[in-house]
């Protein structure tokens, strides 16, 4: 984090564990990986109109690309921007494989229930999910295509997915600038491909400071981008005004 910026606040998210909170324009969220190969599944929503959400198909079209990382953006499905990628020191974040659910949890791990295990219990990414999307009045119909932050899977010639173990190492983040109030939905739990054989989500802490003007720009180099940011900013000209 850049000194000269100051903190707003921060919190840590155990592995497995779930978050929600909205990042008003002109903030950056810092994700961090506290371990080591942490998954970070997270979905953006139009605070004020909720029915504006992250659009993958629009995202990775737009920027002709398969993985996010530094210099792209995330778009929403009224051709507007969340926010910008400012800082990616992991250089790869998965956008097509989705979330785990409790039925692959249970292939995968076995069963470990509250009521034996506690905090210690086995949570899926998408009951996560659910659980902070119940919180804003969402539900199941809201939960689209998401982005897992720190993972990375390929695609071979014949579209076979792999997922790539050791992708984040420890102290490694991601940067998300916003450009516009984004209601975020976040999950700890594992990514659905990772390989690992027992159940160990990696935790990530969360920072919030103000977006410095030095990477206010980061994503403009493609040029879909300088579009979809004039169009965000037709909407909270306070933040940008005009480009």
């Amino acid at each position: 984090m850049n000194q000269q910026n100051a903190l707003l606040w921060q919190q840590s998210i155990p592995g497995g564990c779930h978050w929600s909170g909205i990042l008003h324009c002109g903030v950056t969220l810092r994700l961090t990986d506290v371990q080591g190969g942490a998954n970070a599944a997270v979905l953006f929503f139009n605070q004020e109109e909720k029915l504006e959400r992250y659009n993958m198909a629009d995202t990775l079209k737009a920027q002709h690309t398969f993985r996010l990382t530094k210099g792209h953006a995330c778009y929403s499905d009224m051709g507007r921007i969340f926010c910008c990628i400012t800082a990616d020191t992991a250089g790869w974040n998965d956008t097509v494989c989705g979330l785990s659910d409790a039925k692959s949890i249970q292939q995968k791990y076995g069963v470990a229930r509250y009521q034996e295990h506690r905090n210690q219990m086995f949570r899926s990414g998408l009951d996560g999910m659910l659980i902070e999307l119940g919180k804003w009045g969402l539900g199941m119909r809201d939960i689209v295509s998401n982005i897992n932050f720190f993972s990375k899977v390929t695609a071979d010639a014949d579209g076979e997915l792999s997922f790539h173990v050791g992708n984040s190492q420890a102290g490694d983040h991601v940067d998300l600038s916003f450009e516009m109030d984004t209601l975020v939905i976040l999950s700890a739990a594992p990514h659905p491909l990772d390989t690992k054989p027992a159940y160990q989500p990696g935790a990530v802490d969360l920072a919030a400071f103000v977006t410095s003007a030095a990477t206010a720009s980061a994503c403009q180099q493609i040029a879909e981008n300088v579009r979809g940011l004039h169009n965000t900013h037709r909407l909270y000209q306070p933040c940008g005004g005009a480009l």
